[in-house]
This record gives C-alpha cells, sequence and structure tokens, in this order.
C-alpha cells in the first residue's frame, strides 16, 4: 500500500489554501518553527512576508533555507513538507505583495482590511526554491 503523492497533487496540494508551518534550523537550540501565510504556484518559488524586525529573519539570513510543511487536519491526513535554499531576501511593497497573500486568506474585504491596517510596518518578501518534498496522502488506496 502507498500513500506517496504524485508531483502534480503534491504541487497542488502545496497550492491550495493552508497555514505553513516554517522550520529554520537554529545553531543553538532546536529548529524554530513558526506558522505563516504563504503562496505558490506549481512550479514556482514559495514566497511568504514577514516583519522585517522578525526574530526569524536572522535565521533566515544565516541559514539561507527553511523548510515548509503543511497538512490537512481531517481524515483522511494528508500532508506536504517542502525544503530549499532562499532565493531573495527583499523588501515587500506592501500592497503588491502582502495584498494578495491576506486576501487569498481573509477573502476580499477581510485582506484589504488587513493590508489598511497594517500599513507602514515594514517587511520583506522571502522567496525559496523548493528542492526536497516529502508527502502522503493517507486517504490513497483506502477503499
Amino acid at each position: 500500500m502507498t500513500f506517496t503523492m504524485t508531483e502534480v497533487e503534491r504541487e497542488a496540494f502545496l497550492a491550495a489554501l493552508h497555514v505553513g508551518v516554517l522550520g529554520i534550523s537554529s545553531p543553538d537550540r532546536a529548529p524554530v518553527l513558526v506558522p505563516v501565510w504563504y503562496s505558490y504556484e506549481p512550479g514556482d518559488d514559495i514566497e511568504f512576508i514577514t516583519n522585517k524586525s522578525a526574530k526569524k529573519v536572522k535565521l533566515l539570513k544565516q541559514e539561507r533555507r527553511f523548510t515548509l510543511c503543511v497538512q490537512d487536519e481531517s481524515s483522511p491526513y494528508k500532508y506536504v513538507s517542502v525544503e530549499g535554499p532562499i532565493v531573495s531576501i527583499e523588501d515587500a511593497d506592501h500592497e503588491r505583495d502582502l495584498g494578495p497573500i491576506a486576501r487569498r486568506y481573509l477573502g476580499e474585504e477581510g485582506g484589504n482590511e488587513y493590508v489598511d491596517k497594517t500599513s507602514g510596518d515594514e517587511e520583506l518578501l522571502i522567496r525559496m526554491r523548493p528542492a526536497r518534498w516529502s508527502a502522503a496522502d493517507y486517504g490513497k488506496n483506502s477503499a
């Protein structure tokens, strides 16, 4: 019995709406894990926005890679975990970069309100190129 997702299945699952859990190596403690909103289109880079003053920024700049894990908490369980190098860390344009991600998670009205409320925040846009994947769909072969 196999629960492995195909490339198309895992990329579609990652592109669907999930809160991701970002994992970053840390030299003096266990890996740092934090939830993030992200965006992904199959075949592209993973993107997320974070405040410039966030503690995770120092580790991301130091390690230059991270892992993102997303899951479906409803049975039958599914998950995708993807790891890869950071290909860019750059200043984010609040509306251009945060707007689509906020609307993805909060809908049009809620996303626009979130963007307005956080206007003036200094943010970074971080992109990662997926290199290693781990995925399972525990609903496969369950008949």
